[in-house]
């Protein structure tokens, strides 16, 4: 997929504040749009980039199933990511350094507007098909209410239409591990927090996991070990891993606008804004998924005109929906324009 981006000019945020050129980046089918081209548009999990080659290999390219030489595919770096849109690690004009903490807050819907801008760029009238998984499911679901007559197809897959309490206290535990690190609120570099990112990974690691799937990968090979330590090693790999290539200050806005997420703010609550999406539309849970369990979902599927309802087995949590692939493919393929 090939790489883009725009300047929108000044962007007012829903909470208060403003940039005044915001820089968003997005990934799209290696051609220009054409009005005649079924578009698929995919938005991506919390700590991925707007290229889903890169972080959904097995389904996003030539001849798989977003198969970007049949489709034009569109995927958009949400607000606050640290992967070229303008984000709290982004220098500040004003000041000549980053903007760390004082980068304005934003909500889901402000991450909304932000695709909503690509598209009018990009002078496409109608998504035929949108996806979204965990807070990208969050975006799909708010744009489906926000244009419902944009808005043909949508899948909204281990998500919900408000944010479940039990995620909003892991969101605030990975907070107070990155507030812990005396270096974040320090502000001096781009490494402020690297630590506690790390911690607050780990954190967010179980909770996209399950019992089953740390015990199929995780639990020790010599039954005779003195201290259990695979499951260990692992956290601290996947920390670092996510350090190398992320920011602290990154996470924490984009874990706060998490918090911010309820359809139904302003429209009469979560059931009669679910009410008003048009799309045709498929929601798909996972048995196995503790921070959006199927109860969630099913909240989504009862008060959408016409929704299909499908659930993903798996042994890996809340991750199933980037693991599952040969579950999601069946799901999915027949639904596809």
């Amino acid at each position: 997929m090939l790489r883009h981006s725009i300047q929108t000019g000044r962007f007012d945020f829903e909470a208060g504040g403003s940039i005044d050129d915001l820089t968003v980046v997005f990934h799209t089918s290696p051609r220009e749009y054409k009005p005649s081209d079924k578009v698929v548009w995919i938005c991506h999990a919390l700590t991925a980039n707007s290229d889903p080659e890169d972080w959904w290999p097995q389904l996003t390219g030539p001849g798989k199933l977003f198969d970007t030489d049949r489709y034009f595919v569109v995927c958009v770096n949400m607000i606050g990511s640290p992967y070229g849109t303008t984000g709290p690690a982004s220098w500040n004009p004003d000041t000549g350094q980053p903007y760390f903490l004082s980068f304005p807050q934003m909500t889901i819907r402000d991450m909304v507007r932000g695709m909503i801008l690509v598209r009018q760029h990009l002078g496409i009238e109608a998504v035929d098909f949108l996806i979204g998984s965990s807070i990208g499911g969050f975006h799909a679901v708010e744009w489906a209410a926000m244009e419902p007559d944009v808005i043909k197809n949508a899948v909204f897959m281990a998500t919900s239409a408000r944010i479940p309490a039990y995620l909003t206290a892991y969101n605030e535990s990975q907070r107070m591990a990155l507030e812990a690190d005396s270096t974040f609120r320090e502000q001096k570099n781009r490494k402020g927090g690297e630590l506690g990112l790390r911690c607050a990974r780990s954190i967010a690691l179980i909770s996209y996991r399950s019992f089953a799937g740390y015990r199929n990968t995780q639990s020790e090979a010599d039954e005779d070990c003195l201290f259990a330590g695979r499951a260990c090693s692992y956290q601290q790999y996947q920390g670092k891993k996510l350090s190398d290539r992320f920011d602290a200050y990154s996470y924490w806005y984009l874990s706060r606008s998490l918090d911010s997420h309820n359809l139904g703010r302003g429209r009469g609550g979560v059931e009669a804004a679910l009410k008003t999406i048009k799309a045709k539309t498929t929601v798909v849970a996972i048995d196995s998924d503790c921070i959006f369990p199927p109860s969630e979902l099913r909240i989504m599927a009862d008060n959408i005109q016409g929704a299909k309802w499908h659930m993903i087995t798996s042994d890996y949590g809340h991750d199933g929906f980037l693991l599952e692939n040969e579950q999601l493919t069946k799901i999915l393929t027949p639904i596809l324009p």
